[in-house]
């Protein structure tokens, strides 16, 4: 239990809360303690009886059952694993703009819900966060089932597929997908390489109640480039060259 709490205490915030509460609350309607039916993304009751809390508990609510405990813990796994390594890594020094990110997806994936009639946000909301990772981290190998090993850029795709075979469905996938890859174009693409405005700045009262944190070796807003030393910082003899690590990645299936 100690090594449990020294666990979870470490947990980043942002990364804790989402999961903490998706745990919770999905625990507490298989159980009975909280009606399903007040927690999914039903437009009807929104609409005409002002029950906006659904847009926030069909984002951590997901229906637990002997058919779908699998997928949810599968969901919890990719949760954590790459919601933690933005938040630690990419978005270190800034916890503002990974919560903006949040904000962002959370925003896209309801919206989307309430056109597609989707209920529950957990599939795409996860799907979305995990693609802006993998684009971050492009070249880095991830190690997934049965010893297959390829770039991550090609992660949210299998998952697809592995969606489709195992809940007969793909659709929340891809959304997510797709949502993932909007953010990661207006913010990082489109500024960036296109030169094109930077439509993805973090408001100033979230940066005022969540401000930078000076420090560190991390930076934000960068996707991960290839870079040889050229002569002029190349390292001398008997020196070591220090960077940034971004793209090495952590193989799935290691905390």
């Amino acid at each position: 239990m100690a090594d449990i709490g020294t666990w979870y205490k470490n947990v980043p915030r942002f990364t804790k809360i989402w999961l903490s509460a998706t745990v919770g609350i999905s625990v507490l309607a298989r159980f009975g303690i909280l009606p399903p039916e007040l927690l999914i993304l039903d437009w009807n009751p929104i609409y005409k009886k002002f029950q906006i809390w659904r847009f926030i508990t069909a984002l951590f609510y997901y229906p637990l059952s002997p058919n779908t405990g699998f997928h949810f813990m599968l969901n919890c796994y990719f949760l954590y694993n790459y919601s933690l390594r933005l938040e630690t890594d990419h978005f270190k020094t800034s916890p503002a703009d990974y919560l903006f990110l949040l904000m962002f997806q959370w925003i896209c994936c309801a919206i989307s819900g309430v056109i597609f009639n989707l209920y529950i946000l957990m599939d795409p909301m996860v799907l979305a966060v995990l693609y802006v990772w993998c684009q971050l981290n492009k070249e880095a190998i991830v190690n997934f089932w049965f010893g297959t090993r390829f770039k991550a850029m090609y992660l949210p795709w299998v998952l697809l597929g592995v969606n489709l075979i195992l809940s007969s469905g793909g659709f929340d996938s891809l959304l997510g997908i797709l949502i993932g890859h909007l953010y990661f174009f207006l913010k990082f693409q489109y500024p960036q390489e296109l030169g094109g405005h930077s439509f993805l700045e973090t408001p100033g009262i979230l940066k005022s109640y969540f401000p930078d944190v000076s420090g560190g070796v991390h930076g934000f807003g960068i996707p991960p480039v290839n870079q040889r030393p050229t002569e002029r910082n190349a390292p001398r003899p008997g020196n070591r060259l220090f960077g940034n690590a971004w793209g090495a990645g952590n193989t799935l299936g290691r905390n």
